[in-house]
């Protein structure tokens, strides 16, 4: 009786819930074998074909390995600028050993007869494209499923690992198409009426810069833009000035990404607080502050960037493909307008190609960079290294030119706007040619513009305070430890100071001449400065 029982109950289950096992070792992989067919037989059939096929598809993308082969001779035949049809194809198959492989002369024939017209050949390769990314999809997930059941594997890696090959089989084969010229017209018409009606002086993410703004008409999405200069010049403290002023815009703040593979992320707050609170860098590094520059630091700083839209990122030996993933995040998450990357020479390219050169590894890794702006439609800033070539130039000929751009060429090639940052003090030169001093004189050289002009403007660097003003800007008070609502008492220079907030001015009794004269207080520039 239990016996009888069992086999029924095998029976129930096998007509009506099928054993899992059996389905996941029996499907077969997502396929369209007559549409391969139909799309190799047009392309034999009319010469137009291939062209509108090798846009969409790749040999791979074929399921069976005959139509990959014939595919792959199709592309051979047009690189030769020879005609695709039967004869040349047959031929081609012959030359590369694979005419057997495929069924012979007679399977080419048969092809043609699986289509009478090339007509809707654009939809067929869609569907092919679709077949193939879901078999991809199966392949990785099993590798990602086969990897995280290995002990060894570290969960994070094996995550990085899995989005990298994700985002390059969409970057791979999930393109745009092109778009006719009269839909771009309405597009950039839009846009133009848009900024007509606009009350902002530019499009793009300020600077902070007046002169800067006024070439660059603000960074623009999709631009790969280069700050480069030798160490020690000021690139970053340039950067988190550029970070802190598109965030804290008065009237068009943007989020800003900072990407440093070089400082920590409490290193790269420090400086953003002594730029933004006047309090010397030395002083927060050593936490020797008065107790008025405490309350400067946390009413001219902290208060102002707590709630600034800056994400800051210190994960060390990033690439490109962990960069890419993290850059998509935060665009999605935080709206980032603004990407800033510390520095190009730092990252990996993380390929596979181990013989690849480190020249090689840097183009790659800038060409990446604008790929990245333009998928995202954002500005990406890269700070970059300059050689030593700056250097052996002779006296009086130190400005940094493009070909200084260390370890590739691709650089130049592929940025939209290369800025160089060149302070003559940092060479040794105190006066300029009319004998005036030129201490905190910074010359930011755009070197390459696609869209603008090529100048030079000219800032006031105060490296104490991490800070760069318009050369214009009165700034006779910045790093003096004081805050600009500091108001001298009545009684003379010994007298004290009171603020507006109403605190004693007992607790303000450092004078400006005293600190000014203080060991501890240096308001000048060392052609050694870290910063």
């Amino acid at each position: 009786m239990e016996l009888s029982n069992l086999t029924k109950d095998r029976k129930k289950r096998a007509k009506g819930s099928p054993d899992l096992s059996s389905l996941a070792y029996g499907k077969l992989p997502p396929q369209a074998r007559d549409l391969e067919e139909a799309i190799l037989g047009a392309i034999l059939l009319e010469k137009n074909a291939y062209n509108t096929a090798s846009e969409i598809l790749k040999p791979e993308c074929f399921y069976t390995d005959a139509h990959q082969r014939i595919f792959a001779a199709m592309m051979g035949l047009d690189s030769k600028k020879m005609p695709i049809d039967m004869l040349t194809v047959v031929e081609e198959l012959r030359k590369r050993d694979d005419l057997d492989n495929i069924g012979g002369p007679y399977y080419i024939t048969k092809l043609t007869n699986a289509v009478t017209s090339s007509a809707h050949i654009a939809a067929h390769c869609k569907i092919l494209i679709q077949k193939f990314i879901q078999r991809e999809l199966i392949r990785l997930s099993g590798e990602t499923l086969t990897d995280a059941y290995q002990d060894s594997a570290d969960a994070f890696d094996l995550l990085d690992e899995t989005e990298s090959k994700l985002f390059e089989l969409t970057n791979s084969y999930v393109k745009g198409n092109y778009a006719e010229v009269g839909d771009v017209i309405v597009e950039a018409m839009n846009r133009i009426e848009e900024l007509r009606n606009s009350k902002e002086d530019f499009s793009g993410v300020p600077s902070g810069f007046k002169e800067l703004d006024a070439i660059t008409n603000g960074f623009q999405p999709t631009d790969l833009i280069i700050i480069a200069a030798r160490p020690s010049v000021g690139k970053t403290a340039f950067a988190l000035n550029l970070a802190r002023n598109a965030a804290l815009h008065p009237t068009k703040p943007v989020g800003v990404g900072v990407f440093s593979l070089e400082m920590s992320n409490a290193q790269l707050v420090q400086r953003i607080l002594s730029a933004q609170s006047d309090v010397p860098m030395d002083r927060l590094t050593r936490g020797r502050l008065e107790e008025h520059e405490m309350h400067q630091l946390y009413t001219k700083g902290v208060k102002s960037l707590s709630e600034a839209p800056i994400y800051l990122d210190d994960t060390a030996a990033l690439n490109i493909f962990e960069l890419r993933a993290k850059c998509r995040r935060m665009v999605s998450r935080h709206n980032v307008g603004l990407i800033i990357i510390d520095y190009l020479q730092l990252m990996s390219g993380g390929g596979e190609n181990k013989s690849m050169n480190r020249e090689q590894e840097i183009s790659g890794i800038s060409r990446a960079l604008k790929g990245l702006a333009k998928e995202l439609k954002v500005p990406v800033l890269a700070l970059s290294q300059l050689s030593r070539a700056v250097e052996s130039r002779k006296e009086g000929n130190k400005i940094p030119q493009l070909s200084d751009l260390r370890e590739s060429g691709a650089i130049e090639q592929d940025a939209d706007l290369v800025m160089f940052i060149y302070r003559p003090e940092y060479h040794g030169i105190a006066q300029d040619e009319n004998g005036e001093s030129v201490k905190g004189e910074t010359h930011i050289k755009i070197a390459k513009h696609r869209n603008g002009s090529l100048e030079t403007i000219k800032l006031k660097a105060h490296l104490h305070v991490q800070k760069f003003v318009d050369w214009n800007t009165d700034d006779n008070n910045y790093g003096s430890g004081l805050p600009s609502t500091y108001k001298p008492l009545g009684g003379g220079p010994q007298s004290g100071f009171q603020n507006d907030d109403g605190l004693p001015p007992a607790r303000f009794n450092v004078l400006p001449s005293k600190m000014n004269n203080s060991p501890e207080f240096d308001d000048g520039f060392d052609t050694d400065d870290p910063y």
